[in-house]
């Protein structure tokens, strides 16, 4: 494990905000590229009905040293010693290989993989002398809640609580979640209860190049840690257990499976993705969260025409590579659940791409994207695309949205939601859930004793006698995506049946669980006021977030079918 602080589809939008007008939105995560004659890492794609023998043979002869395969999609992880540009030509040219993309390039340290801290986005927003609630002083519990449940604005916007959806079903232990992420700490006291290390497995070797040194001989974290916090914040949200401590989560009795395929410093590689889904799919897991993109491309393009050719090779082979993944989950029982994304974005129009590639350092140029572009794994076929709201209702500031990609709402946090009201509040108005540690000892947030910090204003402790437990609140679509997943394993737990492969665990099938979290959502038209104009944001950045609501038939760009509905979800 390397202690980082969390980047995955968090926000980074506010420094735009909060910093002056001329601050750039991103700091590149940056490499070097890979010149002929030094060590790099491709992945490379079988083609389709290829047998593996004659791809493994073509990769070979190629010049390629194959150090890790998934046969079930047709995917290598390939090291390459020499000659990178000949490697790729012959990628191109083989009958057997259908292309191939850029790992990490190794050798060099990036100048950061960071854009700003989560913490010093927060420590800019809060009002001077504002905390928020503690060490479980907020009131106490609400009814059939946990201490720190009166926090959680989410649970009661979707119905998921001990009086609403909890009353009906609360999960089955039979049910399996998948966090596709950084990992999960199974040792934080709220997760722990509901947490199957057997089942979990750590796709990713650590990488000191990107993630600083390895903690572990081997690079490979063990299947119960995070080093970066976000998978553990996504993990409490789904399924934080009902132990009179800390929060509740949407599914408090199913179990959950760490399926790390992010690298501690944030970035998700194309082969860790890869074999994350293809084992959900063969171990039965019900349900993934996917709260992340795969790098370097944002949006990938098949024929960009400002992309080169090897551009447009690596592009077509993250599309091709991931959608296979997904499929094979997809016709195994697994429901996949995706972030939508954190860029303001109306996806079904002409943008610009300016982030893109994000590695080797100043790769990154300025390209027009259209409909044929797609992020992955969000824009796959057979994904429900999760956009956020914040307490309002209202659709997140930063939460992108498209008739054609939002599929549902769930809360995921508005740090400029009632701005101007005596209902704003920055911190709270985000989503709380647990946290590792570790990491906020790294960052000062508390101190060696335990104690929260003046700089941790975003993190709450709750104490059950000499056991705490760590909470943060983080607002993304990356918070939205676990609610609906929770749904997902609330719907499996309340409708699925014993599993023929596996009695131990229930199924239900993806297409069926679909119908019933879409159905039971509560529907929410466009605001009356469209577009939906931000207060709060500066003259500068005001325009630039303004959304306009498309509205299609029984669903609309904001929020898809409507709000997911934990109550009605299970109701039905």
């Amino acid at each position: 494990m390397t202690v980082r602080i969390p980047t995955l589809w968090l926000i980074t939008i506010l420094v735009c905000l909060l910093l002056p007008p001329s601050a750039p939105a991103t700091t590149e995560r940056a490499a070097t590229p890979t010149p002929p004659g030094i060590v790099g890492e491709y992945v490379v794609l079988y083609a389709a009905g290829a047998a593996p023998s004659a791809a493994r043979a073509a990769i070979t002869a190629a010049g390629g040293q194959i150090i890790r395969e998934n046969t079930a999609v047709g995917l290598a992880t390939v090291r390459v010693v020499s000659h990178a540009a000949s490697f790729l030509r012959a990628t191109r040219r083989d009958p057997a290989l259908a292309g191939a993309t850029i790992n990490v390039p190794l050798g060099r340290v990036p100048a950061t993989t960071l854009n700003l801290s989560e913490a010093a986005e927060v420590a800019r927003e809060v009002e001077p002398g504002e905390q928020p609630d503690g060490g479980g002083a907020n009131g106490g519990p609400q009814s059939g809640g946990d201490p720190l449940s009166l926090l959680q604005w989410d649970m009661r916007a979707i119905g998921a609580t001990a009086e609403s959806a909890h009353a009906t079903q609360a999960g089955d232990r039979r049910v399996l979640v998948g966090v596709i992420d950084s990992g999960i700490d199974g040792g934080h006291p709220d997760i722990a209860p509901n947490f199957d290390r057997g089942l979990s497995r750590n796709f990713v070797t650590d990488i000191p190049e990107l993630d600083g040194p390895c903690t572990y001989p081997s690079c490979v974290d063990p299947p119960d840690e995070d080093g970066n916090g976000h998978g553990t914040h996504v993990a409490g949200t789904i399924a934080a257990a009902r132990n009179d401590l800390g929060i509740v989560g949407v599914a408090p009795n199913v179990t959950l499976v760490n399926l790390r395929a992010g690298q501690d410093s944030g970035l998700f590689l194309l082969q860790p993705t890869v074999d994350a889904l293809t084992y959900a799919g063969d171990v039965g897991i019900n349900v993934v969260n996917m709260s992340y993109y795969i790098d370097p491309w944002l949006y990938n393009c098949p024929d960009n025409p400002v992309d080169s050719e090897e551009a447009r090779q690596a592009q077509r082979t993250t599309l091709e590579a991931t959608q296979r993944a997904l499929d094979y989950a997809r016709a195994r029982g697994v429901v996949l659940v995706s972030a939508a994304g954190n860029g303001h974005t109306d996806l079904d129009n002409a943008t610009v791409d300016t982030t893109s590639p994000n590695f080797p350092a100043g790769a990154a140029y300025s390209r027009q994207i259209d409909r044929t572009c797609r992020s992955m794994p969000s824009d796959g076929e057979g994904v429900i695309g999760v956009t956020a709201i914040g307490p309002s209702g209202r659709k997140a500031f930063y939460s992108d949205y498209g008739l054609t990609h939002a599929d549902i709402a769930a809360p995921g946090g508005d740090s400029l939601d009632y701005y101007g009201t005596a209902q704003y509040q920055p911190i709270k108005n985000r989503i709380l859930s647990p946290y590792p540690r570790a990491l906020l000892l790294a960052s000062g947030e508390i101190d060696a004793q335990g104690q929260v910090t003046a700089r941790g204003q975003a993190v709450v402790r709750d104490c059950r006698g000499a056991v705490c437990g760590y909470y943060r609140y983080l607002e993304g679509t990356s918070m939205a995506a676990p609610h609906v997943t929770g749904v997902v394993a609330l719907i499996v737990s309340q409708w699925g049946s014993e599993s023929h492969r596996n009695p131990e665990h229930l199924r239900l099938s993806p297409a069926r669980a679909e119908r019933l979290l879409l159905g039971s959502a509560t529907q929410r038209d466009c605001p009356t006021a469209n577009p939906l104009v931000y207060p709060g944001l500066s003259a500068n950045t005001a325009s630039a977030y303004a959304a306009r609501c498309e509205a299609g038939a029984g669903r609309n760009g904001f929020y898809g079918v409507g709000i997911v509905d934990a109550k009605r979800a299970v109701g039905r």
